[in-house]
């Protein structure tokens, strides 16, 4: 009986790593100390006294909580976005946008209903009255331009009709939704080298 009780202690011991030496029985302790001392946890608050709390401390929270509701408030409306004067942040910048047809005045010539991309500039007339241009459509039908005739779909005008060319003012919406001027040129095509008319 005596044997099987040492046997068994045996096996216990060489399950659980054997008997703890003295080193282990220093350093437990320590350890023990140190997990205990390091919760991480909040401090506590020390425990509220019974009976009322002091006119003092009173008036020292509700200064508190009136500082924290000022500063709240400051917080709150120290900006606030004024939006005049300023371009509409989802509106395209880069596209410039006609004129409509609503702004002019009577009805449409013929070559107010072309784009001025539309019209090729095929011969230019000098006379001594001044320069007239000759414009053809993609079909082929000629029309006749004089300093200050109407074309194109965006109230152009011929400026100037020049030797090799003829300048146009086309008017167009800006960003901010203002009328500007937009310089359009229609070159005279010259023959390529190499190849005859």
């Amino acid at each position: 009986m005596k044997r099987s009780k040492l046997s068994h202690q045996k096996n216990q011991e060489t399950r659980f790593g054997g008997r703890l030496g003295p080193q282990w029985m220093i350093c437990l302790p320590l350890i023990l100390l140190l997990l205990g001392g390091c919760g991480g946890g909040t401090p506590t608050a020390p425990l509220p006294t019974k009976g009322k709390a002091t006119p003092v401390a009173k008036k020292t929270a509700e200064a508190n909580k009136a500082a924290e509701q000022q500063e709240v408030a400051k917080q709150e409306v120290e900006y606030s976005y004024n939006p005049m004067g300023k371009p509409d942040p989802f509106k395209p910048f880069i596209q410039l946008t006609p004129v409509t047809a609503g702004a002019r005045g009577g009805p449409l010539t013929p070559l107010q209903r072309y784009e001025i991309s539309q019209l090729k500039l095929v011969a230019i007339i000098s006379a001594p009255d001044g320069n007239m241009a000759l414009v053809e459509d993609s079909a082929g039908k000629g029309f006749f331009l004089k300093k200050g005739t109407l074309v194109g779909k965006n109230d152009g005008k011929v400026t100037k009709i020049l030797k090799d060319r003829v300048i146009l003012e086309e008017l167009y919406l800006d960003v901010y939704g203002q009328t500007k001027n937009q310089e359009v040129t229609l070159n005279l095509r010259q023959p390529e080298e190499g190849v005859e008319p």
